[in-house]
């Protein structure tokens, strides 16, 4: 091998370092900043970095390595497909990140929108309930049946034996938003709709 080409080749081999690393960070990145959803775990955002990378190196690598040769014809191939394939790895990190910064909008907002039924549904119970549910309203059990919008809270009993159950739309009216919805626990009504 000639030095020339051993030169080309230590300076061209970051496709698999950069793959790794960075499939590592876009695990870390979608464990902390889901791109969909308010939570992800580590070792799936690994995997589904891992094989978007892999199918981006796979698919786009040669097409990414003629882009680089026109821009530097000296470039031997092999070499530019390695800048391409880490290139596209970084390339995936980035649109990981920006798609996690973009949802993290949507995740406080559900947070803020669970918060104010949560709000309305205790207000709701300690005015309406017997007071045996009463005793522990700020611990109540939450069925989101249509976020943002409609949420159905249960407060238990002092013995934890029944339930007083409400449904809370957030699209009525502060004062016509809660409505009292039986006595069925929230995992039953779960059960019916699985």
């Amino acid at each position: 091998m000639s030095l020339t080409r051993l030169r080309w080749r230590l300076r061209g081999a970051w496709l698999w370092p950069s793959f790794l690393v960075l499939s590592l960070a876009d695990a870390t990145i979608i464990h902390a900043l889901p791109p969909a959803g308010d939570s992800a775990t580590w070792v799936g955002g690994w995997l589904l970095a891992s094989v978007l990378n892999l199918l981006a190196i796979v698919l786009l690598g040669r097409a990414g390595g003629q882009v680089v040769r026109r821009l530097r014809s000296d470039m031997p191939a092999v070499v530019a497909r390695n800048y391409a394939g880490a290139l596209l790895t970084l390339a995936i990190t980035l649109a990981f990140l920006a798609a996690g910064l973009v949802n993290q909008g949507t995740v406080r907002a559900d947070r803020a929108a669970l918060a104010d039924a949560a709000a309305r549904a205790e207000a709701y119970i300690g005015a309406h309930a017997p007071a045996s549910f009463q005793a522990d309203v700020r611990t109540l059990d939450t069925y989101v049946m249509q976020e943002p919008l409609i949420y159905r809270f249960c407060a238990s009993d002092v013995s934890g034996s029944r339930d007083y159950c409400v449904v809370v739309n957030r699209s009525q009216p502060f004062g016509r938003s809660v409505h009292y919805a039986g006595a069925e626990p929230n995992w039953l009504l779960a059960e019916g709709s699985s």
